[in-house]
């Protein structure tokens, strides 16, 4: 579903008409699409009047307040494979564990054997997968079991930086719900955090880069796969938005934005590679950065 209406308001909408689909898919950089999901679970489980969810006051919005997020695994061994939203029985998150890069077949299948079950509460049900685009093709194909089949009165909300790293047929059974691209931070930008300033200033100078620094730059993605994969996610969700930014800027000037675009192209063949593929995260840097890089010399 694509629309220039505010993505929340398209859900609040959903709420007063009582209109709910059984899945959702939540796409968009930043912390706003997981947010809202986390809003979005909690409205469906409210039991106060559909336009003004979640209502704050009622039974079902007090065991739904967020409390400090107990960590996961998903193997299981030293923490859950998946928790509550608060201490909600009928509110279900999943996400990648502490240690892991991806989200595992087995949350998704706890997932299941907890669907199977009916609600514990009056109200609608409902679960958020964090991190959708981390789901390898084995989960994804675990997940369209859930989609193919919807319990009543469940809703399932995905989240994604990445919606064309899932399946085309987990896409075609969610209700999509677009956020605003977020450009990266302007290096000096008082809102952005060090480390986001850093970053969106390495970008900018990397057209003027050498080989052997960019390939510098990638070798800082070595290491325990786990760490090195989060940074690397951070990294290429940055580099789509600076490089939508770029095709932007020069398509309003009326200049040719195809290097940009065909860049833009290629660090989402790197995101579905370091997700998909497990391919190796210095490897997948080095292609990412000499992406970025044409685009930016282009």
């Amino acid at each position: 579903m694509q629309s220039h209406t505010d993505p929340r308001e398209l859900l609040r909408r959903s709420l007063a008409s009582e209109r709910v689909h059984s899945a959702y898919l939540l796409s968009g950089t930043g912390e706003e699409p997981r947010a809202a999901a986390l809003w979005f679970a909690r409205a469906l489980a409210c039991l106060g009047e559909p336009a003004a969810r979640p209502c704050e006051s009622c039974p079902a919005c007090r065991r739904s307040t967020p409390g400090e997020p107990v960590p996961l695994d998903g193997a299981g061994r030293s923490g859950p494979l998946l928790r509550h939203v608060g201490d909600h029985p009928d509110l279900l998150w999943v996400e990648r564990g502490v240690d892991d890069t991806r989200v595992r077949i087995g949350q998704i299948r706890a997932l299941q054997d907890a669907f199977r079950l009916g609600a514990v509460e009056s109200g609608r049900r409902a679960a958020v997968v964090a991190d959708a685009e981390w789901l390898n093709q084995e989960a994804q194909n675990c997940l369209l079991r859930i989609l193919e089949e919807p319990p009543r009165e469940t809703s399932l909300l995905l989240v994604t930086q990445n919606p064309e790293g899932l399946l085309a047929t987990v896409r075609s059974r969610c209700q999509r719900i677009t956020f605003p691209a977020q450009r990266p931070p302007a290096p000096g930008d008082p809102e952005a955090s060090e480390e986001q300033q850093a970053l969106a200033a390495r970008l900018d100078q990397l057209a003027e880069t050498d080989v052997p620094s960019l390939l510098d730059w990638a070798e800082e993605f070595r290491g325990p796969r786990a760490i090195a994969a989060a940074a690397l996610g951070e990294l290429l969700a940055t580099a789509s938005g600076w490089l939508h930014d770029c095709a932007c800027r020069r398509a309003e000037r009326g200049a040719d934005a195809s290097a940009q675009l065909d860049s833009f192209e290629k660090v989402q063949n790197c995101r579905k590679s370091l997700v998909q593929r497990n391919a190796n995260p210095q490897m997948v840097a080095e292609q990412a950065l000499f992406a970025v890089r044409e685009a930016g010399r282009a």
